[in-house]
């Protein structure tokens, strides 16, 4: 096992994995901005190293800087959490090539699911059921194009092969939009993602996000930890999460997440990772592997027990896994919301001090967070400041739990969304489960003047 771990990257996922490694044994060293140098985990670190100023560009995502870190703290890994540096395979390999553990998949792994025309292919092969769709990219004959958009049938999607996040994608409902739509999605891809290339798949109406988490080792061993229904969106980012997906039946769960733990091992995958699929009339579409853990991690955990954190750590020291499918099981459900630094309905970002801070507690609430009273939500990064997790016997008790949670928070000096969150627990659609991920876009439409709940959590 390793006896010290470099953290690349900052805020609740940095303080997650400085807590697992302790409660192992392990001793940890984070680097940082300048922007985030009085940071919760950066003094609860064994040790810390600036590696650049407050933009991104200069620090968490300097590679360099991150291996010379690693190097003068006698680091034996590196752990990417989410984000940044993460699913990035060069990084990956830079790592491997300086002689330290990648806390992750391998960079063949992540490069493989990093391409989605690539990971679409391994997952066909896998026998992984995948949204219909273009063969491989579009190639550049209009004619071609034109022709596949038929084949597959109106509304299409056009998707950047390599990107991520919501970007670079877009529907398209008649073919006189088809042609335009390609080009600026080329173009967008190739400045965002520095790979023009796209694909075309079916548009399904009304799907839900359903995705499925997984942990392998390196030693062919795969293991599925069942689902979580990610459908509450705003403009493809992920607003609150839950687990077990309500009314899907437990069978077609158990199919799909053995076929997913059976493409790992063929692909030889190693760690944590997630298959995201839309769910529609009954059935599940592929759309991305994210190889890393995910920011919605905890509801798993709390489900079934299993800290997927602490297990990334162990099957990157080599170990096979401590527990095999038989062994997990599921009991209770979760929900979690992510607490942003934003107008709750505007969704513009509120940096600045908070100079009030209250998390709830009682039976079954987990909050996950780097904030703290005084502490300075910086401009430069996610405006994702923590996580509440409600944990029941039930969905019902979850949401219960989940609505007190909420009304107890405080957070005073930024503007935060748990307003919004707290209009969601009420949602007569959401407390009967299953809203699609147009949901929420289509709720805030209709509602353009949804009464801000609290003014404690406005700005003062």
């Amino acid at each position: 096992m390793f006896e010290k771990i470099l953290i690349a990257n900052r805020g609740e996922i940095a303080l997650r994995i400085q807590r697992a490694c302790r409660e192992m044994g392990i001793k940890t060293v984070v680097v940082h901005s300048e922007a985030d140098r009085e940071a919760k985990y950066v003094k609860l670190a064994d040790e810390s190293v600036c590696i650049g100023p407050a933009p991104s560009s200069l620090s968490y995502l300097n590679m360099p800087a991150i291996i010379s870190a690693a190097e003068v703290t006698d680091a034996q890994a590196i752990h990417p959490g989410y984000g940044f540096l993460a699913e990035n395979a060069d990084f990956a390999e830079r790592v491997e090539q300086s002689g330290f553990v990648f806390i992750g998949p391998r960079s063949e792994s992540i490069r493989l699911m990093g391409d989605k025309v690539s990971a679409k292919h391994a997952m066909i092969k896998a026998g992984v059921p995948c949204v219909p769709g273009s063969e491989g990219a579009l190639p550049d004959n209009p004619k071609e194009i034109v022709q596949t958009a038929r084949k597959v049938g109106y509304p299409v999607i056009i998707k950047a092969a390599g990107g991520g996040g919501g970007r670079g994608m877009r529907v398209v409902h008649t073919e006189a939009a088809l042609l335009n739509a390609v080009t600026m999605t080329k173009t967008e891809a190739g400045t965002a993602f520095g790979n023009p290339e796209v694909y075309m798949e079916k548009f399904l109406e009304n799907p839900r996000h359903v995705e499925i988490q997984i942990l392998a080792d390196s030693l062919g061993n795969a293991v599925w930890l069942g689902e979580r229904d990610c459908s509450m969106q705003r403009r493809h980012q992920k607003v609150l999460e839950e687990a077990p997906a309500p009314d899907i039946p437990r069978k077609m769960i158990e199919k799909i997440g053995e076929r997913c733990a059976e493409a790992c091992r063929k692909m030889g995958y190693r760690g944590a990772g997630t298959f995201e699929f839309l769910y529609e009339n009954g059935e599940f579409y592929f759309i991305e592997m994210n190889t890393r853990v995910q920011v919605e991690h905890p509801v798993t955990e709390m489900i079934t027990g299993i800290d997927i954190v602490q297990e990334q750590i162990w099957v990157a020291s080599g170990e096979p896994l401590r527990f095999k499918q038989r062994d997990v099981t599921f009991k209770g459900h979760a929900i979690e919301c992510r607490i942003n630094a934003e107008d709750p309905f505007k969704f513009i970002p509120s940096p600045g001090k908070i100079t009030s801070w209250h998390v709830p507690g009682g039976p079954g609430i987990r909050v996950d967070s780097h904030a703290y009273d005084g502490y300075t939500v910086p401009p430069h990064y996610d405006s994702m400041i923590g996580k509440v997790i409600a944990y029941g016997a039930t969905r019902e008790q979850a949401i219960r739990r989940m609505q007190i949670a909420l009304s107890e928070m405080v957070v005073e000096g930024i503007q935060t969304n748990i307003p919004l969150h707290r209009e969601l627990m009420v949602d007569a659609r959401f407390i009967e489960g299953g809203t699609n991920i147009h949901y929420l876009e289509h709720k805030l439409a209709e509602k353009p003047d949804l009464p801000k709940a609290s003014q404690k959590n406005g700005k003062k």
